[in-house]
């Protein structure tokens, strides 16, 4: 039972995780993708500084071939003229500079292989980033559409339109109701005039009154 209960507790836990990590996805994207553009950044200076350490090496390798060249002129040139003392010092000083001059070829050897390796690394980077950084682009655009086509955006609207309808039907119904006592007014206004006139004996009576039923009786009569 109790291994039942830290199981579902475990799951709880881990679903209000992801509930928040979806909750919090767009900021979380963008704080991952400031951290990946600070570690491009890094990559970009440690493969200019592996450069600079490399061309610092070429510079020594040149150096030490002008070295090389002039010491073996110079000995050769002093055993021409019987100093071969001189001449054994300068060799001396040759395989020095020869031992120097390896080491400078496998430096540079290890730093070209480091630059080509950081180089490939870093251009993998970079496209991944701006990959990245299009795909936050889209996200970003697409959570304002969602946000505008929302449950909570929607369901405003249709309320909105609702009212509007109802305001629309009520103005309406407003209108016939004038439009109708309008007309019943008028129509009253008639009636009454009519019956004051046919009072007056102005044209023939509207209602049949009691002398004019009993001529006709008497016409059917005779």
């Amino acid at each position: 039972m109790i291994k039942l209960f830290v199981t579902l507790l475990r799951g709880r836990n881990a679903d209000a995780a992801e509930n928040l990590t979806d909750t919090l996805a767009l900021p979380l994207l963008r704080q991952q993708l400031r951290d990946c553009a600070a570690g491009v950044e890094t990559a970009r200076r440690a493969v200019a500084m592996v450069m600079a350490y490399a061309e610092r090496e070429r510079k020594a390798s040149a150096r030490i071939a002008t070295q090389l060249a002039d010491l073996e002129t110079r000995a050769l040139d002093a055993l021409s003229k019987g100093r071969e003392d001189l001449a054994t010092e300068a060799a001396g000083a040759i395989a020095q500079l020869e031992a120097e001059a390896a080491t400078t070829t496998r430096a540079l050897a290890t730093y070209d292989a480091e630059i080509a390796h950081l180089r490939g690394a870093l251009a993998d980077a970079e496209s991944r980033l701006r990959d990245l950084q299009r795909g936050q682009r889209l996200a970003i655009a697409t959570n304002h559409t969602q946000r505008l086509h929302g449950t909570a955006a929607v369901a405003t609207l249709t309320e909105a339109e609702t009212t509007l309808a109802r305001l629309q039907q009520r103005q309406a119904d407003t209108e016939a109701t004038r439009a109708a006592v309008l007309e019943l007014s008028a129509s009253t206004n008639a009636e009454a005039m009519q019956n004051r006139l046919a009072a007056a004996g102005c044209g023939a009576p509207l209602r049949p009154d009691a002398a004019s039923v009993l001529q006709r009786l008497k016409a059917r009569a005779a």
